[in-house]
């Protein structure tokens, strides 16, 4: 499967912020919004090999809404990308996550992968966006810039 260039990826990605951003436009339930932008973009980006949220509950990194193959429930803490994506505070990209030191790995058959911070309406970090797909190097600056901003949506009623 061929990627799509940055131009073309770019304008994907605002139509379905739209489409998202309209669909949760009344809701307060972050929980039903997180399942939502789960089950758009995992249908509507075709290199999305697995899409969902880890949760931070009670200190650990547990599975929240997703959708794919059968998902891990606790991640080990300090270890894995989505670790090092709520340890860092940013967006992080990885070409190959079989290259990646402490890899978590939930599906052998996942390559690359990236993984945004969700933030509450307090901006504190409470989870992860993860995104896997089977091709290496599926993702790059243009996904983790509009999975944030996507990101930020979940708790836009909260902040309304």
């Amino acid at each position: 499967m061929r990627l799509m260039n940055q131009e073309k990826k770019a304008q994907r990605y605002q139509r379905l912020y739209d489409q998202i951003a309209e669909l949760l436009i009344k809701s307060n339930n972050p929980l039903s919004n997180m399942a939502t932008i789960v089950a758009v973009l995992h249908h509507k980006m075709e290199y999305f090999f697995w899409t969902g949220f880890y949760l931070l509950q009670d200190g650990r990194l547990q599975v929240g809404p997703y959708q794919g193959s059968l998902a891990c429930i606790d991640l080990k803490k300090d270890t894995g990308v989505c670790w090092a994506g709520i340890n860092g505070g940013q967006p992080l990209v990885v070409e190959d996550v079989h290259a990646f030191p402490g890899h978590i790995a939930c599906d052998s058959r996942s390559n690359s992968e990236v993984v945004v911070p969700l933030r509450n309406a307090s901006c504190e970090i409470v989870g992860v966006l993860d995104v896997d797909s089977t091709q290496h190097a599926a993702f790059d600056s243009t996904d983790a810039a509009w999975l944030e901003k996507i990101c930020a949506l979940v708790y836009q009623a909260a902040k309304q």
